[in-house]
């Protein structure tokens, strides 16, 4: 067992590839498992920062947002191309996060989360008071993307199964380059810099270059989730800025184990699927979910994934 997750862990991309591929023939509908995508990819993007730079952000929901938004307004209003409007999209996040990183990583500790916190409610309001662009509190609708040919087959768009695959191609880009990110000197100097920022700095480490720099592929990673969201749901909801979705990042890093490559994906699968199941039963499901994540906080502190790689006593290159 523990040679399989070994086997897992060298060759990562290829495993999240291959388990995605057949992931949306294990749940129970297409769209659960396009959200579970998207919102593992955002929680990726979010542990990039929190779970490997140590920083918590309780703004990072200004760049799905951001990703969302410029999106839709590419397609909506200036009629560009789908691609195009991704990567106008992820570029907007990336902008954003350069912005916001620069002025927060100047404060430390829960003074750097206050601080994200406020700038993300100032883009939220931003956002929210340009109607003529964002919809105001409707949102931004009528975000379609028209059908079109790969190779001379054409490809429907709105076709669940397509949608999930089309999804999943840029999911894959971004999990190949996280993957880059963390197996890279970065990567170590990120690490480094969680454990004693003092001590790397002492070593010669540019710390804040280094801060703003993670907090800048961080944004772009979830604004790429927000471009892919706004291509998922045909609109823009003005709750993609709210400060409740950074708070689920939060959430699924935590509960699949922050730090890890894969925790946040499994953060997010169960969090997700559990939401879907207690909503059919309750209204109160918010509730319930509290209290699962308090149980796993409880008894599992390293999350799902991390308690996982505890047991087998896998180090950290492994995770």
């Amino acid at each position: 067992m523990k040679s399989f997750f070994h086997l897992i862990a060298r060759h990562r991309v290829l495993a999240s590839s291959l388990f995605l591929m057949v992931f949306p023939f294990i749940m129970p509908y297409e769209a659960l498992a396009i959200n579970i995508l998207i919102f593992g990819l955002f929680a990726m993007g979010f542990n990039l920062l929190f779970g490997y730079m140590g920083l918590l952000s309780f703004g990072h929901a200004a760049f799905l947002g951001i990703g969302s938004y410029l999106t839709g307004i590419s397609i909506v209003h200036y009629s560009l191309p789908w691609g195009t409007a991704i990567l106008v999209g992820v570029i907007g996040a990336a902008i954003g996060g350069l912005i916001m990183g620069f002025l927060a990583i100047r404060t430390r500790g829960i003074y750097f989360s206050m601080v994200t916190l406020a700038l993300g409610q100032i883009v939220f309001y931003g956002f929210y008071k340009a109607e003529s662009l964002t919809g105001g509190e409707n949102g931004l609708r009528g975000v379609r993307v028209d059908s079109f040919n790969i190779l001379g087959i054409p490809v429907d768009f709105l076709n669940p199964l397509v949608k999930y695959y089309i999804i999943l191609f840029f999911v894959v880009i971004a999990i190949w380059l996280i993957s880059r990110i963390l197996n890279s000197p970065l990567g170590a100097v990120m690490e480094a810099i969680r454990e004693n920022e003092k001590r790397a700095a002492a070593c010669g480490f540019d710390v804040t270059r280094t801060k703003l720099l993670v907090f800048v592929l961080s944004a772009a990673i979830c604004g790429l989730a927000g471009s892919l969201r706004a291509l998922h749901l045909s609109i823009v909801p003005i709750d993609s800025l709210h400060y409740l979705q950074s708070g689920q990042a939060v959430m699924m890093s935590i509960l699949g184990g922050m730090g890890t490559f894969f925790g946040p994906f499994f953060g997010a699968a169960v969090m997700l699927y559990l939401e879907d199941v207690v909503t059919t039963f309750t209204r109160h499901w918010m509730a319930v979910i509290g209290l699962v994540f308090m149980f796993f906080v409880l008894f599992f502190p390293k999350g799902i994934w991390g308690t996982i790689l505890s047991k087998l006593n896998m180090n950290q290159d492994t995770k």
